[in-house]
C-alpha cells in the first residue's frame, strides 16, 4: 500500500429488506420503482443498485455490514447521515423525502417488519391509483400522495374516487381521485416534489 491509500474492509451481508432504503426511504412508493422497462429500480439494495452504489450503500452495507444506517454503531455521530436526514426536511429529489424523519422514528419505536407491512399496504393503495386512475402522467403525483397522506386519508380519497367513477374516461376518473386528494392535501401535506 501506498501513503496516503486506506484499506476498505468490504463484507457479504444478507439483505432482508431490498425495498427500505439504507437511510430509511421506502422503496416501494418511489416512482422508479413502479417503471416498466429497463429503466425499472427494484430497490435501494436490489442487486443492480448495490453494484452501482450511493454512499450509504457504500458505507453501510460493504464497509460495515450493516442493512440500514440506524443500525450502526456510529448512527448519533454519523454526519453523512446527519446531512441527508437534514435535507430531507427541505428538499426532495426524485421521490419524495418528506416522511422520512417520521419514517426512521416509526421504525425506531415499532420495527422494521411494522414498517414493511404499512409500507406493502401503501404501494397496494398506489398500484390501484396507478391502474385505474392514472391518465399517464401522474405517477409522481400518486407516489408523493401515497407517502405523505395518512392511511385512513387515501383509502377514503380512494373509495371516494371508485364510487364517483363508474362511466367517466380515464381522464375524468384521473380529475376525480386528484380533487379527492387535494381536498385532503389542503390541510396540512404538499403534494409535489420540493426543489
Amino acid at each position: 500500500m501506498k501513503d496516503g491509500e486506506t484499506m476498505v474492509r468490504k463484507v457479504t451481508i444478507e439483505i432482508s429488506y431490498p425495498e427500505i432504503g439504507i437511510c430509511g426511504l421506502s422503496c416501494r412508493l418511489c416512482p422508479m420503482y413502479h417503471t416498466d422497462g429497463i429503466s425499472k429500480c427494484k430497490g435501494c439494495k436490489s442487486q443492480n443498485r448495490i453494484a452501482v452504489g450511493c454512499p450509504f450503500i457504500t458505507c453501510a452495507v460493504k464497509k460495515k455490514g450493516v442493512e440500514f444506517c440506524w443500525d450502526c454503531n456510529d448512527s448519533g455521530q454519523c454526519e453523512k447521515w446527519k446531512k441527508h436526514r437534514d435535507f430531507s426536511r427541505k428538499v426532495d429529489s426524485f421521490k419524495c423525502y418528506q416522511k422520512l424523519e417520521d419514517d426512521i422514528g416509526f421504525i425506531l419505536a415499532n420495527g422494521i417488519e411494522d414498517f414493511e407491512k404499512e409500507q406493502l399496504y401503501r404501494e397496494q393503495l398506489l398500484t390501484e391509483m396507478l391502474n385505474e386512475f392514472n391518465e399517464g402522467r401522474s405517477k409522481s403525483y400518486y407516489c408523493i400522495a401515497a407517502t405523505v397522506l395518512k392511511i385512513d386519508e387515501l383509502q377514503e380519497a380512494l373509495k371516494q374516487a371508485k364510487e364517483g367513477s363508474t362511466g367517466l374516461t380515464i381522464k375524468e376518473k384521473f380529475k376525480l381521485l386528484h380533487s379527492n386528494i387535494d381536498e385532503i392535501a389542503k390541510k396540512n401535506y404538499y403534494i409535489k416534489l420540493r426543489k
